[in-house]
């Protein structure tokens, strides 16, 4: 079960019927997972914090201006105690400090994705946040500390996006700046060659990563699926475009 890095992207994804929708049909219906562990980059905590529950989850709409029938969806998906306090355990002995929710609901971060990949909410999904101030080696190291998940049937997701940067955004453009596509290209040859040391340094080496990372908070899923992959496979591309030019929709897996 190879942990995966998902670019999130619009809110409106949830109702969109195009190429990345099929997509994350596709990959969903390829996989069963047992559970679904999701960082997600839009719960955002000092400290790693798990939501531990075995009931529904509430379906949050963290979002503003969109059209109605956006705040309609409900994504009915129950979480696991059981696979919360697992990933907490196996975090905890790696002295990365864990807390726990169990009120939170499920952000767009998360249900926009999991609507397309498995639309009939059956699998517990257990969501995790981040804390877009830690170091790339340090979001590394977290996932570094729950690659056993992979070959216990759970699928690990980095839920982000690699280019984010709303202010660069060119409505209505379909060719992607030449800027965001560099620094992604920049990106799959460093996870290729397995040159971390290079990623770990990618504000003052990557092109364009001011640009392409004004925050960290949508990047830094990336590091954790990364390190949740396991040394000896080769990351792999399995989906890459690009909306309003600069918009990157570039997805792995580890």
């Amino acid at each position: 079960m190879n942990p995966l890095f998902l670019a999130h992207g619009s809110p409106m994804l949830a109702v969109e019927q195009n190429e990345y929708s099929e997509f994350l049909k596709q990959t969903g219906a390829s996989l069963k997972p047992d559970a679904i562990v999701i960082f997600t980059a839009h719960w955002e905590t000092d400290i790693v914090t798990i939501s531990s529950k075995d009931d529904e989850y509430e379906t949050i709409y963290d979002f503003y201006g969109f059209p109605d029938e956006l705040y309609q969806i409900k994504y009915a998906a129950k979480g696991s105690v059981r696979v919360a306090e697992h990933v907490g355990h196996l975090l905890s002995e790696n002295n990365i400090q864990v807390a726990y929710d169990n009120e939170r609901g499920l952000d767009h971060g998360s249900w926009t994705m999991l609507k397309h990949m498995f639309p009939k909410a059956d699998i517990p999904v257990v969501q995790i946040s981040v804390n877009p101030y830690r170091a790339p080696e340090e979001q590394f190291r977290i996932g570094e500390a729950l690659r056993s998940l992979s070959s216990q049937n759970i699928l690990l997701i980095g839920s982000g996006v690699t280019v984010h940067n709303l202010r660069a955004v060119n409505w209505g453009q379909k060719e992607p700046e030449s800027w965001a596509v560099q620094f992604d290209d920049w990106l799959i040859e460093k996870m290729n060659k397995h040159d971390t040391n290079s990623l770990f340094q990618y504000e003052q080496l990557a092109p364009h990563a001011k640009m392409a990372v004004p925050r960290e908070e949508h990047f830094v899923p990336l590091y954790i699926a990364l390190g949740s992959g396991s040394p000896e496979s080769a990351p792999k591309v399995i989906y890459r475009s690009y909306e309003f030019g600069t918009l990157s929709y570039l997805c792995m897996q580890f």
